[in-house]
């Protein structure tokens, strides 16, 4: 099976960009080894990628290259460019800028909601990429209402254990000043308890005449 025509313009995704810039990258740099190996030529290839890192081949050098293109383009200015060649040059470049703009705005119009005059099979391709990028805004959705929610449980733990500690010293402080603690043992007339779960959480069992204990504390 045959592989699919390529479209030729911008990738969006740039993970998808960085990849086939390395693959373009690779073959380009064979390509141009193998000119110069097959027809002995000098050849020389800069590329600069789209974070400004600079790339590199020359069958020799690449400063050798460029005086010699220079040389080249100041003996050439004596010798203009054959108008013919000229114009077809500036037709292939007119011809690319318009396919981009086209489809720059084609993509815009899409956007914006506009799918008048859209074939089915160009309905559907839009449909399967807004189904797509509704999939992953609710994936998205979701994870972060997960780690709020998260969050927002470890705060309220944190907050229950600081205050039944605190709760806790209350009470170890009012037993160590009653009267009737003998040896330093406590003995409280209040029957007070505290239990620890597996989980984390604390929970207190307090004496029915706890406020008794309540206007002595406060």
């Amino acid at each position: 099976m045959g592989r699919g025509k390529v479209e030729i313009r911008r990738i969006e995704k740039s993970t998808n960009r960085r990849v086939t810039f390395w693959k373009r990258r690779n073959g380009l740099l064979k390509k141009a080894m193998e000119m110069g190996i097959l027809c002995d030529a000098e050849v020389g290839l800069m590329i600069f990628s789209s974070t400004g890192k600079l790339h590199e081949f020359a069958t020799t050098s690449i400063r050798s290259v460029i005086e010699r293109y220079n040389k080249t383009q100041g003996d050439g200015l004596q010798s203009p460019l054959d108008p013919t060649l000229e114009l077809k040059f500036w037709q292939i470049k007119v011809a690319i800028l318009r396919k981009q703009l086209h489809n720059m705005q084609e993509d815009h119009r899409k956007a914006m909601g506009e799918v008048y005059g859209l074939s089915v099979k160009d309905l559907l391709n839009l449909e399967n990429q807004l189904e797509m990028s509704m999939s992953s805004i609710i994936m998205k959705k979701e994870q972060l209402l997960i780690d709020q929610i998260l969050e927002l449980t470890h705060q309220q733990r944190s907050i229950v254990l600081q205050e039944n500690f605190e709760l806790f010293n209350k009470f170890q402080a009012y037993g160590t000043s009653d009267p009737n603690a003998v040896n330093g043992d406590t003995i409280s007339p209040y029957d007070f308890t505290i239990s620890e779960e597996s989980q984390g959480h604390i929970h207190f069992q307090l004496p029915q005449n706890f406020s008794d204990l309540a206007r002595a504390l406060y």
